[in-house]
């Protein structure tokens, strides 16, 4: 007589996989009966409104839309309108590294960070000088230039 195909191993196997698709068959069930109208539609809409709010009312159609030009739109931040470059500014040196050649003066009037090379200095300058300055805009920003300290 021929022995069974099946081996214990098989048999075992084979009962864990029923038994897992029995088991999440009544989970489904489960699930089905208890929710109460957590499947329509209007319940999972949500609606934006002016302000950026989400909100489950829908927006009033009565109200007037203010209309907003696309040119109108800017992104990013602004650019800071320069001071005239011939005018000299005032500041004090707040970080100036003699070694590396480079520092930062804080500007008395608007209170900006302005860079400054050693290139740009017609005297040597060291921390907590008050100095008079030029500036010039370059792609990274303003830089100091015809840097001297006042007596």
């Amino acid at each position: 007589m021929a022995r069974s195909q099946q081996s214990w191993n098989k048999h075992e196997n084979e009962k864990k996989k029923l038994k897992k698709k029995k088991d999440k068959a009544a989970k489904k069930l489960e699930r089905a009966a208890n929710t109460v109208d957590g499947n329509i539609l209007d319940d999972m809409i949500a609606y934006v409104d002016e302000y950026g709010r989400i909100t489950d009312t829908p927006p009033d159609p009565t109200i007037k839309k203010s209309v907003i030009k696309a040119e109108d739109i800017e992104i990013g931040v602004p650019k800071k309108e320069d001071m005239a470059p011939e005018e000299f500014r005032t500041g004090i040196v707040t970080f100036f590294n003699d070694s590396k050649g480079f520092g930062f003066i804080k500007d008395l009037n608007t209170g900006e960070s302005i860079f400054v090379h050693i290139n740009g200095l017609s005297e040597p300058i060291v921390e907590n000088n008050k100095v008079n300055f030029k500036t010039e805009r370059t792609p990274k920003g303003l830089n100091a230039i015809e840097v001297k300290v006042m007596r």
